[in-house]
């Protein structure tokens, strides 16, 4: 470990992931340690046009007592090199090698026995997926997903048969730029030049985003094209987002207080089909990032997620008796659960098509809290 761009306590790690069709690759490791040891740590994962910057966020697990972990996955921030095409993928199954060499060096190398997983958007994505793929190796204790990408924010005709047509040429032309809108609005308001209140690297996070390129539409499509079928993940999942979804195109200040990059409801829509312990979670006033929402909001979020750590996630050896009850084994519990699925399979979304199977039938559980 070496000393980090953010300076001490923070330390990274470059993990060497041999070339690709474009050269070496690698990723990169983040650590920050509690203060006194501890045998629990978290692993952070970013999004889209993103890498970890979010110190607040460590410091609210540090204070609890994890060690603090975070990726800069291949192509992004701190991993991204001169010769590579930014945050550019063919598949989503491409970053499960520095995903699993990370949680190799949490629990063996650095001696951790309960690891936490937290994705943000695109990386709740990924966090899923891989999730899904080790579930039956012990590796993952719970997963938080902070407005994962489980679906475009476009209509349904694009969403679908006309991505499908894309992702067919895909593999003729991958780095082939598309005429897609940016996240200008988004990095607005973030970045303090702007209209927000967060500085970072615009180098790695460009207000207006990186083009966005048919390899890589390609590669999100066909991951959740997997999520939708279906995941086994068997740790206790945590999917929080906003209430609301922009739907502007113009600077509006609802842009502060909105999801201005994803369809909050697909999120809400598709959560249930993570695994069979899922808690959903949502904000008024988030963000897309809802760490960095405004401070009521984002207090609001780590109130809820220390709840929900505390009550399913709590330290090994933790006697079953005072783990909390899951929701739906109680009798309010279980009446909301109830109405709630009797609600999606009586009032079907507006923008759903014959053949999208909605979730809320046999097999799909959700522990459903709105914070």
């Amino acid at each position: 470990m070496e000393i980090d761009v953010l300076g001490p306590p923070y330390e990274r790690h470059t993990i060497d992931l041999g070339t690709d069709d474009e050269g070496a690759v690698v990723a990169t490791l983040i650590r920050r340690r509690a203060e006194t040891p501890t045998r629990r740590a978290v692993l952070y994962v970013h999004g889209f046009v993103d890498y970890f910057f979010q110190t607040h966020l460590a410091d609210f697990f540090v204070e609890r007592g994890w060690d603090f972990y975070a990726l800069d996955l291949r192509k992004y921030g701190r991993s991204l090199l001169p010769h590579q095409t930014p945050n550019f993928a063919r598949s989503l199954t491409e970053y499960f090698p520095e995903l699993d060499e990370a949680a190799r060096i949490i629990r063996e190398d650095d001696d951790h026995d309960q690891m936490l997983v937290a994705g943000h958007s695109t990386g709740g994505l990924i966090t899923s997926l891989w999730s899904h793929a080790r579930h039956d190796r012990g590796i993952v204790d719970g997963l938080f997903l902070n407005s994962p990408f489980f679906d475009f924010n476009v209509p349904w005709v694009l969403r679908r048969p006309l991505m499908s047509i894309v992702g067919k040429t895909s593999s003729r032309n991958p780095y082939r730029v598309l005429p897609m809108s940016t996240l200008g609005l988004y990095g607005q308001s973030l970045h303090s030049e702007h209209r927000g209140e967060w500085t970072y690297e615009l180098k790695w996070k460009p207000v207006l985003g990186f083009p966005v390129r048919t390899g890589w539409l390609e590669a999100i499509r066909r991951g959740q094209a997997r999520l939708r079928a279906g995941l086994s993940i068997d740790a206790p999942v945590l999917v929080a987002c906003s209430t609301r979804t922009f739907r502007g195109r113009g600077w509006s200040e609802d842009a502060r207080v909105t999801d201005t990059v994803l369809d909050v409801e697909h999120i809400v829509r598709w959560a249930p089909r993570l695994g069979p312990r899922v808690t959903i979670a949502r904000f008024d006033g988030g963000m897309h990032d809802l760490t960095l929402s405004g401070r009521e909001v984002r207090d609001e979020v780590f109130r809820e997620l220390g709840r929900w750590v505390d009550a399913f996630v709590p330290p090994k050896g933790t006697p079953q008796e005072h783990i909390p009850p899951a929701p739906e084994d109680t009798p309010e519990g279980i009446a909301a659960v109830e109405a709630e699925v009797a609600a999606s399979m009586g009032t079907p979304s507006s923008d759903a098509q014959p053949s999208e199977k909605r979730p809320g039938g046999p097999g799909d559980k959700a522990d459903a809290t709105t914070a």
